[in-house]
């Protein structure tokens, strides 16, 4: 759905006079870092929530309220910072003052994934849906399209705050239906001290996580043109498809692990790890086959000039493949070992700066132009996550001494024949068709080999609505 909605957008900043990828580069640029800053005021709420609300027994709105503070005031002075100094968000200096008014986006960004979360706490993933695959992308498509016919230089920005801001409505008024207001609450400077060292380590774990999905940007924008920031920008939200499957199961995995932590089962907790993570892997694994065979037809369809982009397309795709390991693994271990966690992301951050610059270095020194040098970012990536995926799951699996392997054999009685369809929808059929035909059919074949060769009794549970309390 969040795709779906997404496609316009994409094709409006692709196409219409006054966008194209230059646009798109530099809105990408400032995204990055305001995204991420956001992610870092939430101080780790977004999965730390379910546990301060598992062990406390204070009013659950008494300990939102408290988190919701500390973001806001958190979200209110980095905004005020990059506003003053927005150098950092527009590399390019290429910017105008509507442009700047993109830091106004990181204050409800913050209070979203907070809301949302609790939300999640309380089973209700349906508010997440309706906020991020709904009202969010449909209204910056909206809005963007409006916008290119009255002031297309600041349109994306927007667009942007629009999506935002109507995305944190979405989320404010199911929350307030669900928890009510604080009672008899006072700030508590003590309190919000304890809650801001407490989170840290969760809060910097899941910057972290985020980053490494666009430090590759921010990298890129250094050594390249923003117009080869706006082709890969476009790759990046494409590939970002599989990456959605991930969050959409983790307002759920991680109440459900707190309890049981609560309990010290652990085996349970490794048989949610690996049915998690196998549901995760098969669903990515289709998807990606799909987007990335006909993937010059995919990214066609933004525009001709991003065509050029295919490579860095199929390296996201497989970056997202081989990352569903560490996903799962990480909701566990934010709980469990927050500290050797940490160390792992810092570890894997780290790998991914040095190669994706390294890949660039190399292609520069080979003559290769900036789709290129896009391309070797994007392997940098797919590096980087696969590390974090081997080296997580040997950890959480010693920890509770439980196997943590989400793979399964009969995948690939699932990718053959699929595989076999692209391959022949690309060779025989013409651009539209392959797309229109070719990419149900790969998903058709994928997943109903799939259904009939790997999946048993428990995975197929995920498509059946009980008629009775579990």
């Amino acid at each position: 759905m969040r795709l779906a909605a997404r496609i316009p957008f994409l094709f409006i900043a692709g196409r219409a006079p006054g966008y194209g990828p230059a646009a798109l580069g530099v809105f990408a640029s400032a995204l990055v870092l305001i995204e991420l800053t956001a992610m870092l005021c939430t101080l780790g709420e977004k999965r730390g929530l379910a546990q301060r609300l598992s062990e406390s027994d204070e009013h659950p709105a008494n300990l939102i309220a408290d988190g919701s503070l500390v973001a806001l005031v958190a979200s209110c002075a980095v905004a005020l910072g990059f506003w003053l100094f927005p150098a950092p968000l527009f590399p390019g200096g290429n910017y105008t003052w509507i442009d700047r008014l993109m830091v106004l986006a990181i204050p409800p960004l913050a209070l979203t994934e907070i809301w949302l979360a609790a939300l999640a706490y309380r089973f209700d993933v349906a508010a997440t849906v309706r906020a991020r695959a709904v009202v969010e992308p449909w209204t910056i498509s909206i809005v963007a399209g409006i916008m290119a016919l009255v002031a297309p230089r600041s349109g994306l920005a927007v667009a942007y705050l629009a999506s935002v801001y109507a995305a944190a409505i979405a989320a404010f008024v199911p929350f307030l239906r669900a928890y009510g207001r604080p009672q008899n609450w006072r700030p508590s400077l003590r309190n919000m001290g304890k809650l801001t060292w407490r989170s840290l380590p969760i809060a910097t774990a899941d910057a972290i996580e985020w980053g490494t999905r666009r430090l590759d940007i921010f990298i890129l924008g250094l050594f390249a043109a923003p117009s080869a920031v706006g082709v890969y920008y476009v790759a990046q939200q494409i590939a970002s498809l599989p990456q959605k499957l991930k969050t959409s199961f983790e307002p759920i995995l991680g109440p459900v692990i707190t309890r049981n932590l609560k309990t010290r089962d652990y085996a349970a907790i490794g048989r949610q790890v690996r049915q998690v993570g196998f549901w995760i892997l098969a669903a990515q694994l289709g998807i990606a086959m799909a987007l990335c065979i006909p993937g010059e037809g995919v990214m066609g369809l933004i525009g001709p000039q991003f065509v050029g982009g295919t490579g860095a397309l199929a390296f996201l795709l497989a970056a997202e493949v081989v990352a569903a390991t560490a996903v799962v693994s990480e909701a566990a271990l934010i709980y469990v070992a927050r500290i050797r966690n940490l160390v792992v992301s810092l570890l894997t951050v780290v790998l991914q700066a040095l190669v994706t610059v390294g890949g660039i270095l190399l292609m520069q020194e080979l003559g290769y132009n900036e789709l290129f040098q896009a391309a070797a970012a994007a392997l940098g990536l797919a590096l980087a996550l696969g590390f974090a995926s081997l080296v997580k799951s040997h950890i959480l699996a010693g920890i509770l001494a439980e196997s943590i392997n989400n793979w399964r054999w009969a995948l690939v009685l699932a990718v053959v024949p699929a595989g076999l369809v692209g391959w022949a929808a690309t060779r025989f059929l013409p651009e539209w068709a392959e797309l229109a035909f070719g990419i149900p059919a790969i998903l058709a074949v994928y997943f109903g080999v799939l259904w009939r060769r790997a999946f048993g009794p428990e995975d197929r549970v995920l498509f059946q609505k009980s008629s009775a309390p579990a």
